[in-house]
């Protein structure tokens, strides 16, 4: 079982390495979205750089190795019966893939795309629940960061409430809620300073 663990959990980290604002800025700019905005290879820097219109592209890659990542790990995992664990060790791979990629130099994204479709995977009361705190925020202050903030705060509280009877599950969800909220930390500092960034997630402001 140990190899089947293993081999769940490389899968899906790999999964994680392909990432969707890096693919596309390649692919319709030649270029590299890391070395524009933020630096942060995800789908709000894709935004401000290269417009809201080509998002649906990155969001289908990202989401798409975040379910494939879980379903993997599922499946692998499934004749120990751990059906459910291993969808939340795939996640969690999956995430650590998309923010610490060994195949583009361990500088990534910061998780909450994927995140919502590992969650919508593992249990859709949890992705309606980031959802809604997202947009509720986003809409009242405009900070993209502080909505992805509390998403993924959001996300480590609906692991604990629909959960808690299975000690990996729930650690899994908290660990993933915490590795998003960590991958924002400069975003915190800038909060607490006043010097954060609004953004318009429906318009592409000037490149940077």
């Amino acid at each position: 079982m140990v190899y089947s663990i293993m081999i769940a959990f490389l899968t899906a980290y790999l999964l994680g390495n392909l990432n969707g604002a890096v693919c596309i800025s390649a692919l319709i700019a030649d270029d590299d979205v890391r070395k524009h905005g933020s630096g942060n290879a995800g789908l709000t820097n894709f935004i401000r750089n290269y417009g809201a219109s080509r998002a649906l592209y990155v969001v289908i890659i990202d989401g798409g190795k975040a379910v494939l990542g879980c379903l993997s790990a599922a499946l692998i995992l499934e004749p120990y019966g751990y059906s459910l664990e291993g969808m939340t060790l795939g996640g969690l791979a999956v995430m650590l893939g998309h923010s610490f990629p060994a195949l583009l130099g361990f500088k990534g994204g910061k998780g909450i795309l994927s995140g919502l479709f590992v969650a919508l995977v593992i249990d859709w009361r949890i992705a309606v629940l980031i959802l809604a705190v997202f947009f509720v925020a986003y809409f009242a202050t405009r900070y993209v960061s502080l909505a992805s903030i509390l998403a993924a705060a959001a996300f480590a509280a609906g692991f604990v409430v629909f959960h808690y009877d299975s000690l990996p599950v729930m650690l899994g969800g908290v660990l993933m809620g915490a590795m998003a909220i960590f991958m924002h930390r400069g975003n915190i500092s800038r909060l607490l300073k006043g010097e954060e960034r609004k953004t318009d997630l429906f318009k592409k402001t000037k490149q940077e």
